[in-house]
């Protein structure tokens, strides 16, 4: 057989020889090996082959080969089994590497180069200590550990503590063993079953391998955190997550890690409502539609008949941590501590588009697919995933322009809809914060503080903000009765928070203002440009008036628009800008609210962002006080 063809297929870190030798070093190697490496590359070559039959997959089998020696060269004893999914295809790989002789034609792979470091974990801390959140993402994408290094009995608690919030990183030492002692009379586990909470679900109880005492510790974790955390009342996630870190991380740093999640206040980690978890699977189907149009027209051609496009993305989370193998479960892992549920939804996508393209070509998934139905197939596909764990990630990360804002507005949008059909909470229980919240200290608090807001309108202004907020305890950061009337002030007292609600008080008595989901300091963020950001913020910023009326005016994104997928105009998507002169809240054709730099003058109008009227009767007003509050853990 001739060399392979260059321009039919190219990869920089691969080489590839069909039959006995091509002759032709220069179509192995690439521009950027040395000297040294092309020497080695052809040294390999010569020393080391794995034997498959021609209808192999030139890319998936080449990089499940290299994995799997590079596993049976350094693999170690691990409390983490490898997944029955991954055993399998092992052992098919061993006895096709077998076929030595009588095959027809056979296709020589030598092991490609690895040309990606695996990064340590004294290297990884580094970055994470000086702040540099972005090359700690690549290194976390980029290395391919195995699923069994121990290096993750540190990494995942170092990218867990990543997300720390007041309540999480102030959790009392020695609280969860006083608990365990609390509820379970002794620190020594029990041989009888644990009773579980009811928010996880029988039907994804989900372990992993572990043994019957590391079932049992994840299903103590699990209580224990359901009696901490009262207000969660749907975390199917929970357990399997809990079970995951088990592998890896002593019992008591695990509920540390899953409360540092729940508690995370700027990603999102753990659904805690059944409105959250119908807001991720709508979010997981309207981006597909978005960024993976194919796929979805294709699963939305092979429903059966009754059959819904929602009932297959109900599934979306459980084809990752039901579904997937082992070692690519960890390894999404790895990226999901980092970036949160964003990574979550590219893995899912990946996975759907990588079976509609095997299903519209491969006549063992097509069959499958007719005979089985789709849900069925999907599933059995991803068990028999046949791409390694990095290429999978490579493929996930390589979506373009999925980017966490949009995810955020769509989310955002999919929520306040959910809501306005009567979806979610009013068929649950509803949480004891949202019930209790603000806490009567707090309203108090307020009452002696505030020059802007009564217990009344403390408790209206309540019910208007998003769920997972109200578990919160409402901080005042800034009054210009105490701090003065300084813009540089202002910045200086609530850049950093988020989100915040300013309130402002009229020399006529009006009360108005704006619950703000962005930090100020994302002003000074640059663009690709290195321009600053005129507008920044998301769809969960809304306008409002306290007096002489009560009324809430949120973004036109979510309340004229039933269709997620529709485009909004951009004149309708600037939520807030700031600059050392003024900030103003709303735009196109219009400002909602307008302040000077004194923060003592401004004006209000009617904005396409907001669809709001003016929310004083002269436009112009005079600031009487200006207060801006933030959230806590009191």
């Amino acid at each position: 057989m001739g060399s392979l063809n260059k321009n039919k297929w190219r990869r920089p870190s691969t080489i590839f020889t069909i039959g006995e030798d091509s002759g032709d070093d220069s179509d192995q190697c690439n521009e950027f090996d040395s000297d040294e490496e092309i020497s080695s590359v052809r040294h390999r070559r010569k020393s080391s082959t794995i034997i498959y039959s021609s209808n192999s997959s030139l890319d998936s089998d080449s990089e499940m080969a290299w994995e799997l020696k590079e596993r049976n060269r350094t693999r170690k004893e691990s409390i983490a089994p490898m997944h029955s999914g991954l055993q399998t295809w092992v052992e098919i790989r061993k006895v096709e590497a077998r076929r030595v002789s009588g095959a027809g034609d056979l296709l020589q792979i030598p092991l490609p180069v690895m040309r990606k470091k695996k990064y340590t974990y004294e290297e990884i801390k580094e970055m994470v200590i000086n702040g540099k959140v972005k090359e700690t993402k690549v290194a976390v994408r980029d290395s391919d550990w195995d699923v069994g290094d121990e290096m993750r009995s540190r990494l995942w608690p170092l990218l867990d503590s990543i997300h720390e919030s007041d309540r999480s990183s102030t959790m009392v030492e020695g609280f969860y063993w006083d608990t365990v002692n609390q509820l379970f009379g002794s620190e020594e586990l029990s041989d009888e079953e644990i009773s579980l909470p009811c928010f996880t679900d029988p039907q994804y109880r989900l372990y992993y391998g572990l043994s019957g005492q590391g079932k049992r510790m994840s299903d103590r974790i699990v209580s224990v955190i359901g009696y901490a955390y009262p207000d969660i009342t749907f975390c199917p996630l929970l357990l399997p997550v809990a079970s995951l870190f088990l592998h890896y991380v002593q019992e008591e740093k695990t509920f540390n890690c899953l409360c540092t999640l729940l508690s995370a206040r700027h990603k999102t980690f753990l659904t805690q409502t059944k409105l959250q978890w119908e807001v991720t699977y709508t979010t997981a189907m309207h981006l597909t539609k978005k960024f993976a149009k194919s796929a979805f027209m294709f699963v939305s051609r092979n429903l059966k008949s009754g059959e819904k496009v929602e009932s297959v993305f109900q599934n979306w989370i459980w084809w990752i941590f039901r579904d997937l193998p082992l070692s690519h479960l960890v390894r999404v892992m790895d990226c999901y501590l980092m970036e949160g549920t964003k990574v979550l939804y590219r893995v899912a996508i990946a996975l759907l588009l990588s079976f509609t393209k095997a299903a519209g070509s491969d006549s063992k998934w097509a069959h499958n697919l007719e005979s089985s139905g789709l849900l069925a197939s999907i599933s059995s596909f991803i068990r028999e995933i046949a791409i390694t764990p990095q290429r999978l990630l490579k493929s996930a990360f390589s979506i373009r322009a999925f980017r966490g804002a949009e995810i955020n507005k769509i989310s955002t949008k999919i929520e306040m809809l959910l809501k306005s059909k009567g979806s979610g909470p009013s068929n649950m229980p509803r949480p004891q914060s949202f019930d209790n919240l603000p806490t009567s200290q707090s309203q108090l608090d307020i009452q002696m503080i505030s020059h802007t807001m009564t217990i009344k309108e403390l408790l209206t202004l309540w019910s208007w903000l998003p769920l997972r907020i109200t578990m919160y305890q409402p901080v005042l950061l800034y009054t210009t009765e105490e701090h003065g009337c300084s813009l540089t002030t202002f910045f200086n007292r609530v850049d950093n928070h988020e989100p915040t609600i300013l309130l402002i008080k009229t020399t006529t008595d009006e009360i108005f203002g704006a619950y703000l989901s962005s930090q100020w300091s994302t002003r000074n963020t640059r663009d690709e440009r290195g321009e600053r950001l005129r507008y920044f913020g998301t769809g969960e910023t809304f306008l409002f008036s306290l007096w002489p009326e009560r009324v809430k005016y949120p973004w036109v994104g979510i309340k004229t628009q039933e269709d997620p997928d529709r485009k909004v105009d951009h004149s309708a998507e600037l939520f807030m800008h700031a600059d050392s002169n003024m900030i103003s809240i709303g735009g196109g054709e219009g400002q909602g609210v307008y302040l000077d730099e004194e923060l003592r003058f401004g004006k209000t109008e009617s904005c396409l962002t907001f669809n709001n009227p003016p929310l004083v009767s002269t436009r112009d007003f005079e600031v009487r006080v200006l207060e801006v509050f933030g959230f806590a853990v009191i």
